[in-house]
């Protein structure tokens, strides 16, 4: 009885509009009441040509209009999104006091450590700079032809609104390159922390833990995910209020359109600074690889390998500033997306700036959730065993999403009206909150469906770690295999997501699924982040030649960080999709605006049938262009390794003081992704303008739900086939096949009786297995996301 009580009680005080929902909109019309809402919808408001509107006129009038829409406190409703973010800066304050604590290098006796880190954050800082020097240009070229594209049509307030789309491209674009060089800069000041963090002042009998370790490489990805969203949420909150301030309330679809020029700019670098990191990183990591493991014998971040710091580089210009540009992106178009298609909603509009800013206090919500969180793994439940050490990151994510449901719901519940037309549906509070759900959840499923396909701690991987002892060829069989099954359950997820959030809420369903999924991005990338981290750690333990049980700390936590690093992967793939199909929505929204009346899609009409051939094509052909590029700086790679090899052969001996020339190599990898991001960029870029022109807007809609549709499953098989490739090679190298491997190659048995895996067989199959997997999981995978919302917001 006591619970039925108190279930009845919070019923009705939910049942009960909040008291700002009864003092800003008293006039909402209830669609749900209806039998045929779009008709009444639609009915004119005598009272807009009396230029009178009263209490009891407004609650019959759903039309929006400067008499019937009492003013809306603008400052007062976006200060929760702002405020939000400044939570965000004040918490990155603290990590990076959190982070100053720990000793470095030096501190612990250990100089070298933070002179290779110094040597690596100065290759990153040379290539972004570099990278941000061209792409400088192209924003300013793309801004200005932005610019005279609006200028130069015939609205009455032409200049305006092209100066307001050019100078909200170039905010987007500035802040999309901000969020990568602040991750880069810290994941490369960590990196050695991490390392002083594992190996512990012996001097001062002060021991290395595990614990320390994943403090400070938690935090320091904390610090990159907080900060992307921090960043985009107060550049979409600022943009959205100094828009409003220009052009009214009246016109909030004049408002959205220049608004998408932050998510275009936003996601025009993403594009470029992935493919450009994807390049960079894998040039070097295949031709580290190739002669090091292979030929020479020696690992990748041996100090005699040419290649090893242009490695460890690429891990923070590729791992770390692309995937918080990509991500960056992501956030600024759903959120974008999810607002013009609510603007397109009368019933939103009338509603007033408490509905048209949901959307951003759901990611607003999200950094407060995420905060609270991140204590989980840095306090509440410190580390002692490198089996607990994946449990804790993983943990991150499911309290992240649990949180973050009733949080959702009282959201949504407290700034939506009770029911609304949008989309062609009518929606309720209680359906947004569904679909906010549906993301929320499914990009879980789908991160940890990626856990299982990629870890070596479930069978899939492990089955292809056995298919290494037949060599090579069947080891690439079973990887690929293993990539297209992986794409199954994944797309299924998807398609439940954009089928329930699309029954519920139409595209503004699908836009706020999208940010469900994003909305503990800050958790979600803090993970990410610390994969990157902790590898390079590993890898200035071995070029500093410290003792094996700092490598062991460090491939503790970079084992984990793997895992966590798909994980990731999943999320941005499935997030960039529901982001992809929601700016897909809101260029049918802006179409229908355009043509007076429902646009619908017909996949039997042959130019729009055509345009999806095409578009399904494009996810191929950008991968082709990407993976030769790779191909293409790892050959250069190679050569020059091996003409390093043979011109000091001591490179070659074990403990030798010699060491080889890493600039070369540095150079080589710089010069080869700068130049080879441009042709990618501009296939992307260019296909929707050139479809749209040549053969108008039907056939753009079937390109772009081709490239949706085919780039999803391509990206996902891509990058679980590379990181079930990786990891497999790491099963093997830690001594998993070790019995086997005697049994099959007694020569590789020494005088202790001990294995000397790396010189295996079966485990150069891995590394050949790794290797060509390489630009699959860090180059044309992750860039495909980019392609699939690029295509969509132009």
């Amino acid at each position: 009885m006591q619970i039925s009580l108190l279930i009845a009680a919070v019923a009705a005080v939910a049942a009960e509009p909040p008291w700002y929902q009864k003092t800003w909109y008293p006039y909402l019309f209830d669609c749900s009441d209806s039998a045929d809402w779009r008709d009444q919808y639609d009915s004119a408001c005598s009272a807009h040509s009396a230029n009178e509107c009263d209490v009891e006129t407004r609650s019959a009038c759903p039309q929006t209009c400067g008499l019937c829409t009492p003013s809306s406190p603008k400052m007062v409703i976006a200060t929760p999104p702002i405020m939000a973010a400044a939570v965000a800066f004040l918490f990155i304050a603290y990590l990076y006091v959190r982070i100053d604590a720990f000793p470095t290098g030096a501190e612990v006796g250990l100089a070298r450590v933070d002179e290779l880190s110094l040597k690596i954050k100065s290759g990153a800082r040379q290539f972004l700079e570099t990278e941000y020097a061209y792409l400088a240009v192209f924003v300013v070229g793309l801004a200005l032809t932005l610019f005279f594209l609006f200028y130069l049509t015939e609205d009455e307030n032409a200049y305006t609104i092209a100066l307001s789309v050019s100078l909200s491209f170039v905010t987007g674009a500035t802040l999309s390159a901000s969020a990568g060089w602040w991750g880069m800069m810290v994941a490369t000041d960590g990196n050695a922390k991490t390392t002083a963090a594992c190996a512990g002042d012996r001097a001062n009998g002060v021991p290395g833990s595990l614990n320390a370790g994943l403090n400070v490489a938690f935090s320091t990805g904390a610090v990159m995910g907080f900060a992307v969203v921090g960043l985009g949420l107060a550049g979409v909150s600022t943009a959205y209020v100094v828009l409003c301030s220009i052009y009214g309330d009246d016109d909030q679809a004049l408002v959205m359109q220049c608004l998408a020029g932050f998510g275009f700019g936003a996601s025009s670098i993403a594009l470029f600074a992935r493919v450009a990191g994807g390049i960079y990183t894998k040039a070097a990591d295949v031709g580290a690889d190739l002669v090091g493991k292979v030929e020479a014998g020696i690992d990748e971040d041996d100090p005699h390998n040419p290649a090893v710091i242009a490695d460890n580089v690429g891990d923070n210009v590729g791992d770390v500033a692309g995937m918080g540009s990509d991500l960056f992106g992501s956030f600024g178009e759903a959120s974008c997306a999810a607002m013009l298609v609510g603007a397109s909603s009368p019933g939103l509009v009338a509603a007033g700036w408490a509905a048209l800013m949901f959307p951003l206090t759901i990611s607003g919500a999200g950094i407060v959730v995420c905060l609270v969180t991140s204590f989980f793994a840095t306090n509440f439940c410190p580390v002692t065993r490198e089996a607990h050490i994946e449990g804790a990151l993983k943990l991150q994510l499911f309290v992240s999403a649990l949180l973050m449901t009733p949080v959702v719901w009282w959201l949504s519940s407290s700034f939506l009206p009770t029911s609304f037309a949008v989309s062609g549906a009518c929606a309720t509070p209680t359906g947004a909150f569904a679909c906010v759900a549906f993301g929320l959840w499914g990009g879980c499923a789908i991160g940890f469906i990626t856990e299982y396909y990629t870890s070596f701690s479930y069978r899939p991987v492990v089955e292809v770690s056995e298919s290494c002892r037949t060599g090579a060829a069947t080891n690439i069989i079973y990887g690929l295999a293993l990539g297209y099954k992986s794409a199954i359950v994944p797309v299924f997820v998807v398609a439940f997501i954009v089928f329930g959030a699309h029954s519920l809420a139409g595209f503004y369903g699908i836009s706020l699924a999208a940010l469900g999924m994003l909305a503990t991005l800050a958790t979600c990338l803090s993970i990410d982040v610390y994969g990157p981290v902790c590898d390079n750690a590993g890898g200035i333990a071995e070029m500093c030649e410290l003792h094996p049980s700092v490598r062991e700390k460090t491939d503790a936590l970079d084992a984990a960080g793997n895992t966590t690093a798909a994980i990731g992967k999943g999320f941005a793939i499935g997030s960039a999709c529901l982001v992809g199909l929601a700016l897909f929505g809101a260029f049918v929204t802006r179409l229908e605006d355009a043509a007076g009346g429902d646009l619908h899609v017909d996949l039997l009409d042959p130019i729009t049938f055509a345009g999806l051939l095409v578009g399904a094509m494009l996810p191929y052909w950008f991968s082709a262009m990407t993976m030769k590029s790779v191909g293409m700086a790892a050959n250069a790679m190679v050569l020059e390794i091996k003409r390093q090899f043979d011109a000091n052969p001591n490179l070659l001996i074990p403990n030798h003081p010699d060491r080889p020339d890493y600039d070369t190599c540095i150079k080589i990898s710089t010069d080869a992704s700068l130049q080879e991001m441009i042709a990618p960029g501009a296939l992307v870029m260019l296909s929707p303008v050139l479809c749209g022109v040549c053969f108008g807007t039907r056939c753009v809609t079937g390109l772009l739900a081709g490239g949706i549709a085919s780039g999803i499953q391509m990206a996902i098989s891509s990058s679980n086939t590379g990181g079930a490739w990786d990891n497999a090679k790491k099963y093997i190298s830690k001594g998993a096949m070790d019995e086997l491997i005697g049994q099959l190659e007694p020569e590789t048995v020494d005088g202790t009786g001990k294995v000397q895996t790396k010189k295996s067989q079966i485990f150069k199959a891995a590394v050949t297995g790794d290797t060509v997997g390489d630009p699959l999981k860090d180059t044309s995978g992750p860039a495909l996301n980019i392609l699939m919302k690029l295509m969509a917001i132009i």
